[in-house]
């Protein structure tokens, strides 16, 4: 699978065939034949592909799996991300799943919880009620925060992965992987923002899609059931009051409590109409002001994906593979490996 190695490493390093085929001074065509597998690099172009993508010749000649089925999301018409980004970022789900199911198949794929059954809920036309045929389909309370998005997630059986770069105008994006869903997400956005990317994502494997729906009205209906996914009417008009006359400092505690960011929930209030319109549009033009709309402040911890690393090491420690290996799945040093992997002075 050297061509699919290229081919990733190609758009990571954000160039196109032509780039790159004038870089090795070779031809379009032979570019697109290593990519496409139909011919094999020879020991010197691949040194010279290596240094020019700053990876180590091994990197290119890791095997990648041949027989996941990748079943990708569509990326929105309109979106802002060029054809070329998204491919990169197919291409980059593409890679870490084959290294993720790797080490899944050496432990045995029993380390994996059973893939959720998705697209089976209807609508009702009520973001609030949809929001708790959600929280009940991921097995969580009727209401309050919902802690460690991620970690509840992978425990349930879906898949998450950060990609890093996520690129201008990559938020998310979910698919399958052996029928397994999955959520990329940016890994360079705020802690807020992912946990509201991922809910978004959520609503779109949880229910069945409409007939007759145009994708703007799609969209529109997964961000709304995203936020009250994480921050229920309920627990909003509890948290905030039946009205307020002015956006206060609690409401930043409110937030924090519930992971997600101020824009939201000031969103959600003004949509339950605990705030006026006018205080919402306030609210907005001061925020536009400090540049919240693109970089609100973070005030809560990252959520981090565990299970690669986690498998990772127990195939290690129980010498299923070897630290190298185990390097090469994480793509870390050897040192760094053999460190994390093991508990110094307890084992």
């Amino acid at each position: 699978m050297v061509g699919k190695n290229i081919l990733y490493y190609r758009l990571l390093a954000g160039m196109s065939q032509k780039e790159l085929a004038e870089k090795m001074e070779l031809s379009g065509m032979a570019i697109s034949n290593y990519e496409k597998g139909l011919r094999n690099p020879d020991i010197e172009t691949l040194r010279k592909l290596a240094e020019i993508f700053g990876v180590g010749v091994a990197k290119l000649l890791t095997p990648r799996s041949k027989n996941l089925l990748f079943e990708h999301g569509e990326f929105r018409k309109n979106s802002a991300l060029p054809v070329r980004e998204q491919n990169r970022i197919r291409e980059s789900v593409e890679h870490y799943f084959s290294r993720f199911f790797t080490v899944v198949n050496t432990l045995g794929e029993r380390v994996l919880p059973d893939a959720p059954q998705c697209h089976q809920a209807e609508r009702t036309g009520d973001v609030e009620k949809d929001q708790a045929v959600l929280r009940k389909w991921l097995s969580l309370p009727e209401s309050g925060p919902v802690g460690n998005l991620i970690g509840h997630l992978e425990n349930r059986g879906f898949l998450i992965l950060k990609i890093t770069p996520g690129g201008r105008g990559f938020s998310g994006i979910n698919g399958f992987v052996d029928g397994r869903p999955y959520i990329a997400i940016g890994g360079e956005v705020s802690p807020e923002r992912q946990r509201s990317t991922i809910a978004h994502e959520l609503a779109h494997l949880c229910f069945r899609p409409p007939a007759g729906v145009s994708e703007k009205e799609e969209e529109t209906w997964a961000t709304a059931l995203g936020g009250a996914f994480l921050f229920p009417a309920q627990d909003a008009i509890r948290e905030l009051g039946v009205r307020r006359s002015a956006i206060g400092k609690d409401m930043v505690m409110t937030a924090a409590e519930y992971g997600i960011s101020m824009l939201l929930l000031v969103t959600r209030a003004k949509i339950l109409r605990i705030v006026s319109e006018d205080i919402y549009r306030r609210f907005m033009i001061g925020a536009s002001r400090q540049g919240w709309r693109t970089d609100e402040p973070s005030r809560i911890a990252e959520e981090q994906t565990t299970l690669m690393e986690q498998f990772s090491c127990r195939a290690v420690v129980e010498g299923l593979i070897s630290v190298q290996k185990g390097a090469e799945l994480l793509e870390k040093s050897y040192q760094d490996v053999e460190r994390e992997c093991f508990l110094e002075g307890v084992s």
